[in-house]
């Protein structure tokens, strides 16, 4: 902690109390980063020599997150003291002009939360080729689909696999937006009003690789909803990962039997060794209320926080960091079991059990025999019932079981075709029968994962396009520094800053 001058001595477990040291691990690179930018633009304004600007950043590159002073207060006074200790006070003492921690932390948050954002957009397209490339093997396996968890109507598996491939693109959409938020540059907003100093903003800016400067000063330093964003699409990614987990739990179960998970996402019991427990995916279930958890946590601080910096800020940081951590893994996991699913093969029989074939027999009545749809459902209704009852399904269904049952539900005489029949009780040539824009047919199946593709296809040139500027900027910050001290005889403006 700062003292001297105004204050007297810290005390010590005081210092420990508010240090930030244990959780700056994935801020370091981007501090050095920034001091170096801030050095080049403080040379060209002329703010400060160029002799002594060569010798910061000399300081600076001899630097790296596994040198610095793991004891200072926070990655901002480490990388300091570390350049004083190089360069002594006189010269070192200047590395702070027309900066504060209060710009600098938030920018470096920043920075090191577009290189999370691209990773776990990189995460979220693997998973989503996974289930594209998994898709296209199923495109004629069928399954049932549940509402409520009860057997509705059959679908093919590569179907239920591209709800899930909608839903990540929306998320991935979300995640999109936030990093365009992110990627905004407070530095030189200083502690809240920004300096005295000639500084260039738009300089530091462009040598950091953001795409604009974050302008109000105030704004700059006090705001917090880019981590707030990020959180919340990161939750929703959560929520629906965790739905995918909850599936694929239940399904796995031998009373639904739908999937069987590969071996080595599963455990077995320490008592009974029959047990494959779906334990890998439980704790991506359970790991999703992290996120929903680290959200809540960072909105309720922040919310009741007055403007511009307070150190309050730095308690969000960590739970951000917990967030993109948890669904970079989760994503991670996802990516590599679904292609190894298992998927059974005893549908005809769960089907007709489960009576999936009913509302395309009230269907059948509606459009063949002019049945109204409401009447008919009545008498499907009814046809069931009266198969549960004497312990039987849809396949025991005959034309004349139907004819006393629309008799006596509707006062209506019905005499349907024993094919009609079974061509409702065959899931594979209902789900034939699905081909409206987004079902699961096969042939609808199909012409969305071409759709799919392209727009991955997109999503990937786009994802390149955001490390290619992050490491164009990179290379430039380094060409820059290196051209200051190469040059620290010269006074003038220095070249190449863009």
């Amino acid at each position: 902690m700062l003292h001297g001058g105004r204050l007297g001595n810290v005390r010590e477990d005081v210092a420990k109390f508010c240090s930030s040291r244990k959780d700056d691990a994935p801020l370091a690179d981007a501090v050095l980063a920034i001091n170096k930018a801030h050095v080049a633009m403080l040379i060209e304004q002329k703010i400060i020599p160029v002799q002594d600007g060569a010798k910061i950043l000399s300081a600076l590159q001899k630097q790296n997150s596994k040198k610095l002073d793991p004891n200072a207060e926070d990655v901002h006074m480490a990388v300091e003291e570390a350049v004083l200790t190089e360069t002594g006070s006189e010269v070192g003492g200047n590395l702070h002009i027309a900066k504060s921690r209060n710009d600098q932390v938030t920018t470096a948050i920043r920075m090191a939360l577009r290189t999370e954002l691209i990773n776990i957009l990189q995460r979220a397209i693997d998973m989503q080729q996974s289930l594209l490339e998994t898709a296209a093997k199923h495109t004629q396996t069928i399954i049932l689909e549940y509402t409520h968890l009860q057997p509705a109507q059959p679908v093919t598996f590569a179907h239920y696999l591209l709800s899930y491939m909608g839903a990540l693109s929306r998320d991935i959409e979300r995640l999109q937006a936030a990093y365009g938020h992110v990627n905004l540059c407070p530095l030189g907003a200083g502690a809240l009003a920004t300096t005295s100093f000639p500084i260039n903003r738009k300089t530091t800016a462009e040598l950091l690789g953001f795409d604009a400067v974050l302008e109000n000063s105030i704004d700059a330093v006090g705001s917090r909803d880019y981590i707030l964003e990020t959180q919340s699409a990161l939750a929703i990614l959560a929520v629906n990962l965790s739905r995918l987990a909850e599936d694929l739990i239940i399904w796995s179960s031998p009373e639904f039997g739908t999937v069987e998970l590969p071996d080595e996402f599963t455990s077995t019991s320490s008592i009974m060794p029959q047990k494959k427990n779906p334990e890998v995916l439980e704790i991506i279930r359970a790991r999703a209320s992290y996120a929903l958890g680290d959200l809540v946590a960072s909105a309720a601080l922040i919310k009741s926080l007055p403007s511009t910096y307070n150190l309050d800020f730095q308690e969000v940081t960590p739970k951000l960091w917990a967030s993109t951590d948890n669904l970079s893994a989760s994503l991670g996991i996802f990516a590599k079991l679904i292609p190894d699913l298992k998927i059974t093969d005893n549908i005809e029989n769960k089907a007709a059990a489960g009576f999936v074939g009913a509302t395309e027999l009230a269907n059948l009545l509606v459009r063949k025999y002019n049945v109204a749809f409401r009447t008919s459902h009545k008498i499907v209704g009814s046809l069931v019932k009266a198969l549960i009852d004497t312990k039987q399904t849809l396949l025991d269904a005959t034309p004349e079981i139907l004819q006393k049952v629309a008799q006596e539900s509707a006062s209506i005489k019905l005499t349907v075709k024993k094919q009609d029949l079974i061509e409702c009780i065959n899931p594979r040539k209902l789900v034939e029968t699905y081909k409206v824009q987004g079902g699961p047919s096969p042939a609808e199946v199909e012409r969305a994962i071409t759709a799919k593709n392209k727009t991955l296809a997109q999503t990937k040139i786009y994802i390149a396009k955001l490390q290619k500027n992050l490491a164009n900027a990179e290379n430039t910050l380094y060409l820059t520094v290196e051209s200051c001290i190469s040059k620290s005889s010269k006074n003038g403006r220095l070249k190449n800053l863009k």
